[in-house]
């Protein structure tokens, strides 16, 4: 590549190459059940598609229950209920909004942890100086489908007799040690929102092998009924539709499929940008059998010599929709930002891994030809980041 769009070349991209394109299954099988749920007329309510997924969800996970949801926010935010979850709970400040978000929609505060700089995960060695006598829980998440240090995590909890429950949202499918993500804690909260590499357009699951537990988040999704007109909890509308129950089911189905889509997306990428100075990837580990849902590159503007935001700038030129995760940190989001607590105030690891992050388009949609294109804009913008810089600094002026 010869030349950038910044500098007046054509595009590598004549539409959009987009991060998080949702996979799609065969529709001859999704057709089949739209179909069949059409005609039934059974289109919500906890229809034969939501039950027949949500025991497929349990066996992936290795765990009794599982309970669908419309998505994994309303998960998370039913799950802290049915914890009876109040005062603060521990999270990680480098994740997506909605985590902290789901603590905050219940009235529960978010006291935010720093991250490991290597895994990116919450930094069990930070947690314990952040309990007081008003914490009550901690939430981990597993970023990128890399599992936290869930082992560490839970030794810290059980010290202070906290609830643990995990936000699996990125993990579908992988495991931690000899163990499925999912059967961990108090109970996970699983996404499957289009973005993910198993998807039901939009929805989520709790899983959790706690009888109690579940019983209540199946109440809670509900509005509180425990028979036809028996309502005996407060609760809200949480249910997942038969329309993306049958959505997930058919992706199921092209789970491995998905899977090898990604990897295989995961080493040319590793091939196509091994070598260009300052551009590093965040390796998974097989040990954890990962889905391979994320491409992360990391941007060492010392090495590189132009900054992660430039590298983006010059991506989205070139109709590649590179994206910022999870920029700049939800403790710099609001309402976070504008209440800060000495304990939180200093996040430096999760400034800095934020600050150099940025993730690549990947999945079925995605060629090999589209990642080598990729790759030759990452590759010349390195090599030509001198006048780069100069270009995207007068293009703002």
């Amino acid at each position: 590549m010869n030349a950038l769009a910044i500098f007046g070349g054509k595009p590598a991209f004549e539409s959009a190459l987009h991060v998080g394109r949702p996979n799609v299954g065969r529709r001859t099988p999704l057709f089949a059940r739209l179909n069949e749920a059409l005609d039934s007329r059974w289109l919500s309510n906890d229809g034969p598609f939501v039950r027949e997924f949500e025991d497929k969800i349990a066996r992936v996970a290795g765990v009794k229950h599982c309970v669908s949801m419309a998505n994994a926010t309303i998960a998370l935010q039913i799950v802290t209920r049915a914890l009876e979850l109040t005062g603060e709970v521990i999270v990680p400040a480098f994740t997506f909004v909605a985590t902290a978000h789901a603590l905050e929609w219940q009235g529960v505060t978010p006291i935010f942890c720093d991250v490991d700089p290597l895994t990116h995960n919450i930094d069990p060695s930070q947690i314990e100086g952040l309990v007081t006598p008003r914490t009550t829980g901690i939430l981990g998440v597993h970023i990128w489908g890399r599992p936290c240090d869930i082992e560490a995590v839970l030794a810290v909890a059980n010290a202070h007799k906290l609830k643990v429950f995990f936000d699996a949202s990125h993990a579908f499918g992988c495991r931690y040690r000899d163990r499925n993500i999912g059967s961990f804690g108090c109970a996970e909260i699983f996404s499957f929102h289009a973005t993910k590499f198993i998807n039901s357009a939009e929805g989520g699951a709790v899983t959790t092998d706690d009888d109690e537990i579940a019983r209540r988040v199946r109440l809670m999704k509900n509005f509180g009924f425990a028979g036809y007109d028996d309502v005996i909890s407060v609760g809200v509308n949480g249910k997942m539709s038969e329309i993306s129950a049958a959505i997930g089911l058919t992706n199921l189905e092209s789970a491995e499929e998905f899977i090898q889509v990604n990897r295989a997306n995961f080493r040319t990428y590793a091939r196509e940008l091994h070598g260009i100075p300052g551009i590093s990837m965040l390796a998974y580990n097989e040990r954890n059998s990962p889905n391979y849902q994320y491409v992360v590159v990391e941007v060492d503007v010392a090495r590189a010599r132009i900054n992660r935001d430039q590298m983006v700038r010059v991506l989205h030129a070139e109709n590649v929709l590179a994206r910022k995760y999870f920029y700049p940190g939800v403790h710099r989001m609001e309402p976070y930002r504008s209440r800060p607590r000495p304990q939180t105030a200093a996040l430096p690891e999760t400034e800095a891994v934020s600050s150099r992050v940025m993730v690549l388009p990947t999945g079925t949609s995605v060629t090999g030809d589209d990642i080598a294109k990729v790759c030759a804009v990452i590759r010349c913008a390195v090599s030509n980041s001198s006048q780069v810089a100069e270009r995207l600094s007068a293009t703002t002026q």
